[in-house]
Parts: structure tokens; sequence; C-alpha cells
């Protein structure tokens, strides 16, 4: 599994799709690989409204890759489950190999 196609540079900061499952039993990132829409699954306990699942996901990867939560934005889909989340102050291998270690479950 690769999730190069879910993953690309911008500037100074890296841009994951994410798919985003609201009203889930847990909160997980990544969840999963949608490969047919090229994407990071994550799910978040949090509904989607009033900006609890955005805050959520942002929460849940900022401490997935153990940076600060202020380095961690919704770039666009704020109102939508799919997004475009920038991360910045890590490098692109270093997701790509941190997410896929976890999605092939190592």
């Amino acid at each position: 599994m690769s999730c190069n196609n879910a993953i690309s540079i911008s500037k100074d900061e890296v841009l994951i799709k994410i798919h985003v499952i609201p009203s889930s039993s847990q909160s997980l990132f990544p969840a999963g690989y949608n490969s047919w829409r090229q994407c990071i699954e994550v799910k978040v306990k949090a509904a989607a409204k009033e900006n609890k699942a955005n805050s959520e996901v942002i929460e849940k990867i900022s401490k997935y890759f153990n940076i600060l939560p202020k380095n961690v934005y919704i770039v666009s889909g704020q109102e939508g489950r799919e997004k475009i989340v920038s991360i910045k102050n890590i490098q692109k291998r270093d997701v790509c190999r941190k997410i896929e270690e976890s999605l092939n479950g190592l």
C-alpha cells in the first residue's frame, strides 16, 4: 500500500488528502486508505457540526505526528468529509513512512 497519491508538498508544508468519518465509535488516524478516493481515512467521535469534527481531526493528526496543533490546519473542505490538511515542520517522507507503517500493521 502506498499513500503517495494522498500526500503532496506545497511550499514548506505537507498536504494530506483525508476522508473524515464523523460520529464513529472510536477516534483513529489513520483509519485506512481509500484507494478509490486516494485519501487517508480519519475516524472521529465528534459529530460533524459546530466545527467539532474538524477540531478533533486537527487534534488527532497533531498527536499522531507529535507536533503542535498550530502546525496542522484544514486548507479546504471545512464543511465536507473530503478535506486537505496542511502539516508544517515535518518532511513528506516521514509522513508517508509513519502512515504506511500504521496501515500495514508495523
